[in-house]
Parts: structure tokens; sequence; C-alpha cells
């Protein structure tokens, strides 16, 4: 494995000097904290990567869709981290404690919290997989580190380019055959949709790392999932994307709005479904005194 890239030394400096603004995170019932792993590690050629996992279709929520590993906290005083990495070991087989030498996880920051439509509030805790040993010998991750997907929860893990997640990518060249390629990235908006904060989608090619599932030959990342990694990459390569996108990274202030409107209250064994209408009187609500 390359030395890490300029470009990802300078992307690791900054997600570790990242401090999130105070979080209504832990004002939240703990039925409505949920937390998820950005796990970022090192190519071939020292570009920084991010861990994706395809949810298996008998899930109760987001079945079949791509998502980061993570859950709903277990009890009032687990911290983000602690949930990100308990279901990451739960769902890719990502130890909690002792890694394989020479590997080790550095936990780098958390971002601010975003909304899910099912009523929870995600706090993204990003960390780095480092492969390098005291002597200075580096292993090659996408080749040696092969998690261990749980099929009840995964259907396929695999990786895509970090920093591709701030692009379009009109720019890059088609194939050499002369067939079509799927774009990278497609926005739209739908009636669920607000007017102003368009549904990113980007596809990601299937390639020799997936574990598990194949039968696709791209995977589209969406959602909440896209809204998570674009603010995350706009902190760490210090970049503006190239296409439409909010101005703010995560959903504090909805969240607060929510709360305001008499949403976001601790009602275990019930999952609440935000409406567009919802977000537009929370939306209203936090800019009220």
């Amino acid at each position: 494995m390359a030395p890490l890239s300029q470009a990802s030394a300078l992307a690791l400096a900054r997600l570790r000097a990242f401090k999130a603004p105070p979080s209504i995170y832990s004002s939240l019932p703990v039925s409505r904290r949920a937390a998820v792993l950005l796990l970022l590690f090192a190519d071939r050629h020292g570009d920084l990567r991010i861990v994706l996992t395809l949810r298996a279709s008998n899930m109760s929520s987001y079945a079949g869709q791509v998502s980061l590993p993570g859950g709903r906290a277990d009890f009032a005083s687990e911290a983000p981290f602690q949930t990100a990495r308990r279901e990451a070991e739960e769902e890719i087989g990502l130890p909690r404690n002792r890694f394989p030498p020479p590997y080790r996880i550095e936990h780098l920051c958390e971002l601010p919290v975003h909304c899910a439509i099912t009523e929870l509030g995600v706090r993204p805790c990003v960390a780095y997989l480092h492969a390098g040993d005291e002597a200075g010998r580096a292993a090659d991750i996408e080749a040696n580190m092969i998690p261990r997907l749980n099929s009840k929860e995964v259907a396929a893990i695999f990786s895509a380019p970090f920093h591709k997640f701030l692009s379009d990518g009109k720019d890059e060249p088609q194939p050499a055959n002369g067939s079509k390629r799927k774009p990278w990235y497609e926005s739209m908006f739908n009636v669920s949709n607000d007017k102003n904060r368009p549904m990113h989608n980007f596809y990601i090619p299937r390639n020799q790392q997936v574990v598990g599932d194949v039968s696709e030959d791209t995977y589209r990342v969406f959602g909440l999932t896209a809204s998570i990694l674009i603010g995350a990459a706009r902190i760490a390569y210090d970049e503006t994307p190239n296409f439409v996108h909010r101005k703010e990274v995560g959903d504090e202030d909805i969240i607060r709005g929510l709360i305001k409107i008499g949403r976001m209250k601790d009602e275990k064994g019930t999952k609440g479904f935000l409406s567009r209408e919802d977000l537009q009187a929370a939306h209203e609500a936090k800019n009220k005194i």
C-alpha cells in the first residue's frame, strides 16, 4: 500500500481538528438516538475510501438500501462512538477492542446530528483504519482486512472513493470501448423533498472488493447516507461540492424545531415517520423565539 497522498493526509488532519458545535444529541430520548460509523482507510494509491454496506432485504427499515454501519443507542450513557462501534462489530465484524496487527483504528471526530425520516437523531462518527506497524511496513486493507458480514443484517460490504462525494462526475472520461457508463451522480426532487433540499444519488460501480451480494452492477447511495457523506467530505477536504447542496452540515436546527412541534418524543416500541409537512413545520418552528 502506498503512503497517504498529500490530499488524504490533509483530509485526516482536518477531521482530527474538527470540533462540532454543541449538539442536541444527548438531550434526545434514548429511543430517538442513533449513530453511524464513517470508517475511512487508504487504498493502494494512498487515497481515502469509505466503507459502505447494503442492508439485507428482510430488514424492517431501509431494506435493500446502502447505508453506513450503525444503529440505535442501547442506553442513555452509551456514547455515539460506542453505539457506532458496537453496531459495526455486529454488522461487518469490525472488532471493538483488539485488532490483528498491524491494524489499529483511530477515532477522528463526531459530526453534527442528522435527522432520519424514521424520527431519529443520527450522529456520524468518523474513524480511520491504520494499516502500518512500528517498522513502517504497511498492510493492504483491501486485500487482507476482509470484513465478516452478518447476513441477517447486511447483504454486501464495499467501499467508495471518499473525495468523489464532492463531485457530480461529469468530467470523468467515458469507457474507451464506447459503451455508456451510468452517471456517478444525479439529483432529483419529489413530493417528499423540500424544494431547497435535493435528493442526492450516487451510483457506486461494483468491483472486486465487494463482499456478499454481487447481483447489482452499481449500488445507489442516496438520502441520509448521501447527505452524511457529502458533509463529511466537505469538512475533510475543505471543498465545496460542484452540485446544488445545503449550506449546513447536519440537521441540529431541524431537530430542535421538531421537538418544538411535539416530535422526537420517547415513545418506545413505536416508529415515527416524518412527512414533508412535519419538516416544513419544524423549519418554521426553529426560527421562532
